[in-house]
């Protein structure tokens, strides 16, 4: 069976499919930043517990009190971009979602049970001393799990001509497995968002624990520690993942595509002065190194998928009926969130001392 049959047609669009291309790429690297220091919060917490003294365990009880927030505001940023994917992709990505349905709609109640460990880490963290520990890692690895289902739903959209197996397995139960690209793609994804989390965490304990020196101190060096680490091994993740691509898309990242070797490029060259910064326990200068790295990367993953779909669907060629006004309220719901947002983290200085 051809793969295109397979596919529904799209929708028609209510403006130009650059203004929805430019608030995917927007918003979803504002979606990695809190995932990223949401799941690097979480392992220096628990990483701190296995150290002995005043130190590391303050240190995990200041990010235990972060936790619930992080996890927060990566659901929430997350809301954006996913829609804006179904905006352009949408009849690709509910064909892959039907075809893993049963894993798909676990992710809601998956989510609810680590928010709701996060905050008994968090409220509990006294009564419990080091066994809360064992509270913070099953709400990781429920993340993680999210994560995996996360990107065998975003690895099979790109791949019609895995669909044909519903007709043998129509149950939902389908995984994206067999696919090179998933493992190595997932892991540098999660290996990435680690090693920014802990360049987080250096940063939250040289701003917002600067208070406590000793903690500070504990909090800048594991964070620094776990971000250099973890981007070194980014560089072979990577490697790798580059590698598991078809031929016709990894080559236009090795000289057969300005864009893209463009980006590899810039993207190489940040990772390794990140890798300097990092060594030196240099927070700030990595952070402003990680923030358009994060961007590069995000790019680098539109090119990749728009590469796999080439020969199936062309964004650009979808029907256009312009309506502004959704556009419109998107726009001022936006401005008025991010609004609300800078607001409540003007007062989380204010809220810290009145605890």
């Amino acid at each position: 069976m051809n793969p295109v049959d397979l596919i529904p047609v799209a929708d028609t669009l209510t403006a130009s499919n650059g203004w929805f291309q430019f608030f995917l790429m927007l918003t979803f690297p504002l979606h990695l930043f809190a995932m990223n220091a949401m799941l690097g919060c979480g392992l220096v917490a628990f990483i701190s517990h296995l150290y002995p003294g005043r130190a590391h365990h303050e240190l995990s009880h200041e990010l235990a009190k972060a936790l619930p927030f992080l996890l927060a505001f990566t659901v929430n940023l997350g809301v954006a971009p996913l829609l804006f994917v179904n905006v352009i992709y949408g009849h690709l990505l509910y064909s892959s979602t039907v075809l893993m349905g049963l894993y798909w709609l676990a992710v809601i109640p998956l989510l609810i049970i680590a928010y709701y460990l996060a905050y008994f880490y968090d409220f509990s963290f006294k009564k419990l001393g080091n066994l809360a520990m064992f509270v913070l890692l099953p709400a990781l690895v429920l993340l993680l799990v999210v994560g995996f289902i996360f990107s065998n739903n975003m690895t099979m959209m790109i791949s019609p001509a895995s669909w044909s197996r519903w007709f043998t397995s129509p149950g939902g139960t389908l995984l994206n497995l067999a696919d090179p690209t998933l493992l190595p793609r997932y892991l540098h994804i999660i290996t990435g968002s680690l090693a920014v989390g802990g360049l987080f965490t250096a940063l939250y304990a040289a701003t917002v624990l600067k208070s406590d020196p000793e903690v500070s101190e504990a909090g800048q060096r594991l964070g620094m520690q776990l971000f250099f680490w973890l981007t070194l091994l980014q560089l072979g993740l990577g490697s790798w993942f580059l590698l598991s691509l078809p031929k016709q898309t990894m080559m236009r990242f090795m000289g057969g595509g300005t864009i893209a070797t463009g980006l590899l490029t810039i993207g190489i060259l940040l990772t390794l002065a990140t890798l300097i910064t990092g060594y030196k326990r240099l927070v700030m200068p990595s952070l402003w190194l990680t923030l358009p790295l994060v961007y590069v990367m995000s790019f680098m993953r539109d090119v990749v998928r728009g590469n796999f779909l080439h020969s199936y669907f062309d964004p650009t060629s979808v029907p256009v009926q312009v309506q502004w006004s959704p556009l419109v309220l998107f726009l001022i719901s936006l401005v008025l969130g991010i609004a609300v947002i800078v607001w409540m983290l003007m007062q989380l200085p204010v809220a810290r001392k009145a605890g």
